[in-house]
């Protein structure tokens, strides 16, 4: 695939959609606490009297709608109620325009803006939350921007250097591309270092950041959080979704695997301690493990004999169907299997559930990357391996 944009912004939908998924079930949970107060007062220019304002509140996945309020002739509006805890609302003119606020016991806010262009234009005050949350919207925006105008020019000499065969500039480019996402991204991760007690930063970390890319501040936030609010949603929610990445976080020690290897004799990870190490997980059965092999013998052969080396382990139950998997596809390098399918003790220790899935290893065991699919993985090795 040669499109700059799809490497950039696909890269998510594409994790989902071409994956060999296990079938699991999510399960939520929620606080309970004493109700407290709030009240929003609003004034919004060019908002037709009588029209209709929303007030929803965020639930596990989608906005939960609380109140309607009437906007009066000179644009006024208020809404009143209870919360049963601090939590993140949503205040909407339509679904063009809205703004995120966080509402508590005893919250009094005062939120102005342009009915027409609410979310550029709203300014907050009274909710410190609230407030946070305006900052972290305007360098979102700011970085959004930031993107939008560097991305024409990086997707331009992406194509011209995929039009010409030049796989080494189309690498540079990803990885500029990769470091100019990464820099807009740190005035957002600033405010949540700021502020790491605010459920703003439990949802930013949660919903916006990757906590498996930051998962060193997602953590900081969520020991905040258990010592100021241990019994709001947004702490159980954020502890919950980190506890199965502690394992496996960037930064972390790799878990040691001992599984078998075709000729019957076990290999240890850490036997190729040392060299940049790919751990893959797949199977024979799986189609879109076989379709990114060969994307993965390409940056074997590129980067084989510079320190990198590919220990997979593969979710298959059948061995024979492994081995010609194994042929057939010439992946000639270290695999492992206890044969036991989804039930595999390395999918286990990894938290496994969908393939393919990786992670890279730097020389010390160190996990540096994780799901690399496509060119990214020749990129990343392009980068560590000079």
């Amino acid at each position: 695939m040669h499109k700059m944009k799809s490497f950039l912004f696909m890269g998510a939908l594409l994790g989902m959609v071409n994956a060999c998924n296990k079938n699991t079930t999510p399960t939520t949970g929620a606080a309970d606490s004493a109700a407290g107060s709030y009240q929003i007062n609003g004034q919004l220019q060019n908002a037709s009297a009588g029209s209709k304002i929303y007030l929803a509140e965020l639930g596990d996945t989608q906005f939960v709608s609380r109140d309607t309020a009437t906007v009066a002739e000179d644009g006024k509006f208020t809404f009143s109620g209870t919360v049963p805890e601090a939590g993140i609302y949503q205040v909407k003119t339509n679904d063009k325009n809205q703004v995120l606020l966080a509402l508590s016991s005893n919250t009094r806010v005062q939120l102005t803006g342009d009915a027409q262009k609410l979310g550029e234009t709203y300014t907050v005050k009274g909710s410190p939350d609230s407030e946070l949350w305006q900052r972290i919207n305007q360098a979102l925006q700011t970085g959004q921007q930031q993107m939008q105008q560097a991305m024409p020019r990086l997707e331009e000499r992406y194509n011209r250097a995929a039009q010409a065969g030049r796989t080494d500039s189309m690498l540079v480019i990803q990885t500029q591309a990769e470091q100019l996402a990464s820099k807009s991204q740190r005035p957002v991760q600033q405010l949540v270092r700021q502020n790491p007690r605010s459920i703003v930063s439990a949802f930013v970390v949660t919903s916006i950041l990757n906590p498996e890319e930051n998962f060193t501040l997602a953590d900081s936030v969520a020991t905040q959080l258990k010592a100021a609010q241990p019994n709001s949603r947004y702490t159980k929610s954020l502890v919950a979704r980190l506890e199965p990445l502690r394992a496996t976080a960037l930064g972390v020690q790799a878990p040691e695997i001992n599984l078998t290897a075709p000729d019957g004799k076990p290999v240890n990870l850490s036997s190729l301690r040392g060299k940049y190490v790919l751990i893959d997980f797949w199977a024979s059965w799986c189609r879109p493990c076989r379709q990114e092999n060969p994307n993965v013998v390409k940056a074997y052969n590129k980067f084989k004999d510079k320190g990198f080396e590919i220990y997979s382990v593969s979710f298959d139950q059948d061995r024979d169907k492994w081995l010609k998997a194994i042929q057939a596809d010439g992946l000639a390098w270290t695999h492992v299997s206890d044969l036991k399918g989804w039930e595999s003790a390395a999918g286990q220790t990894y938290g496994i559930k969908s393939i393919p899935a990786s992670f890279l290893l730097d020389p010390q065991g160190r996990i540096i990357g994780k799901n690399l699919r496509g060119d990214a993985l020749a990129a990343k090795l392009a980068t560590v391996l000079k």
